[in-house]
């Protein structure tokens, strides 16, 4: 039991750290690339000094994504031999796929994106970056099928000793792969924009590289205010799949023990495990129902109706839960806000905000983490859900050798992506672009009459 709560710790530590880097890199290169077609569209340097700056972000963070991955990759094979030997015919094809048609792709184009801005010529460039764009997207694809897979696997069967594809159409695209990868790849996009509005923010707040800030700021906030809503949207559909497919996972989400129509929708609770009840329970009625299942008297299949080993960890899935609702919403209130302030003609200049824009910058990533968690929790105890229990894909190994293991990874993860990292990012940031061209036109932001009289208003607002 300790071996396998060591490993699952160990593979959720690794995990957690690598999830970040991915996300980071595609956020980036769709933000480049659209910046690097708005500076071929109008030829305003500008536009290239903003994406030359955050090449060197995404050099950075493309690589300790690498160094992550194949740490994450040895695990597989040392903690949880029996896992790979029993599903390593369907998920080890996908992972391969992720390999030759991805990895590849974002290697190759990445190296003309980091390195060729002086060297060859612009548009061959922008493919480049397209391209890159391209593989980092593709990546995502086969992971977040595999992933999908162990959530909602079907198109293979199992012998009970392995599985065997039968349908890899089915297997690929199983029946939460697509609303969980466009929420995925939009999660990707949040969390990457508001790193770059709190870097605009700080320069903002300090005057320095003001053409830069704005237009990076106005971007995020015009990205955010159509983004969150989308994401919004996409997360009932991952939330309505989970209600079919694992209706214990949205029992352990919403708190919800007792099978019954019309549940309410409990907005803080203590889950109780040993009484099987929640503790200061704070709830809505009938809300849990309406927005799980569309229906005001819909019903939700109850924690009990299942032995408690087969339950998830109630607490960890309800919280994870809660705090990715919750970090959501605040980052939808802050595109209203910014909204808001864009008509005012206070965007730039507002101080809170700025400080607000800085304050939420990492949050996206903790509600990536969170979303990760609620979905990996809320599957236990199985590792393919109704065929592989957790306890019957480890491996044959001692309990010294995954602690001395874990508090290694502990330690290098510590010096490497807490440390140096960030040292190296927070340098990059203080440098600043390497200049500040004036800025002649915003013609990629004066894509219609209202876009263009409000950023008019701001920039006149500054002046």
């Amino acid at each position: 039991m300790l071996l396998d709560t060591i490993s699952r710790i160990q593979f959720g530590f690794t995990i957690s750290f690598h999830i970040l880097f991915p996300a980071f890199s595609i956020g980036l290169i769709t933000f480049i690339a659209i910046l690097e077609g708005a500076w071929l569209k109008t030829r305003n340097p500008h536009y290239r000094n903003i994406c030359m700056f955050w090449t060197k972000i995404l050099a950075l963070t493309f690589g300790m994504g690498i160094v992550s991955g194949i740490v994450m990759e040895f695990q597989l094979g040392t903690n949880w031999a029996n896992f790979t030997r029993q599903v390593g015919s369907v998920l080890g094809v996908l992972f391969t796929y992720e390999v030759l048609t991805a990895f590849f792709i974002e290697a190759g184009f990445l190296g003309i994106m980091f390195f060729g801005w002086n060297r060859v010529n612009p548009k061959l460039h922008y493919a480049s970056t397209l391209l890159a764009l391209f593989g980092v997207t593709l990546s995502a694809f086969w992971i977040m099928s595999a992933n999908s897979w162990m959530q909602t696997p079907a198109g293979a069967v199992f012998d009970g000793h392995i599985f065997k594809a039968v349908n890899w159409v089915d297997v690929i695209f199983n029946p939460s792969f697509v609303p969980r990868y466009l929420h995925m790849l939009l999660s990707t996009y949040i969390s990457s924009f508001l790193v770059i509005g709190g870097v605009s923010a700080y320069y903002l707040l300090n005057k320095k590289h003001l053409p830069f800030a704005k237009t990076c700021l106005s971007f995020v906030m015009w990205s955010l205010i159509i983004m969150m809503p989308l994401q919004i949207l996409m997360g009932d559909e991952v939330g309505l799949k989970v209600l079919e497919y694992q209706p214990l996972k949205t029992a352990a989400m919403e708190g919800i023990w007792d099978t019954q129509k019309g549940a309410p929708l409990v907005l803080f609770a203590w889950p109780n495990a040993k009484t099987e009840k929640n503790d200061y329970a704070i709830t809505i009625p009938k809300l849990a129902a309406l927005i799980n299942t569309h229906e005001w008297n819909g019903e939700l299949v109850g924690l009990k109706s299942v032995p408690a080993a087969e339950r998830p960890p109630v607490a960890v899935v309800f919280w994870s839960f809660r705090i990715m609702v919750g970090l959501g919403l605040l980052m939808l209130l802050v595109a209203f806000l910014g909204l808001i302030l864009r008509y005012k003609g206070k965007l730039y200049r507002d101080t809170w905000f700025l400080k607000l824009c800085i304050l939420i910058s990492p949050i996206g990533f903790v509600s990536i983490i969170m979303g990760w968690f609620t979905a990996e929790f809320g599957r236990q105890p199985w590792i393919v859900y109704h065929f592989l229990k957790r306890a019957d894909a480890l491996s044959p190994i001692l309990l010294h050798q995954v602690i001395i293991s874990f508090l290694s990874i502990v330690f290098v993860y510590g010096i490497i992506f807490g440390y140096f990292y960030f040292l190296f990012f927070i340098r990059a940031i203080k440098s600043g672009p390497s200049e500040d061209t004036k800025l002649l036109d915003q013609p990629f932001f004066y894509m219609s009459p209202i876009i263009g009289k409000l950023e008019a208003k701001n920039n006149q607002s500054e002046e």
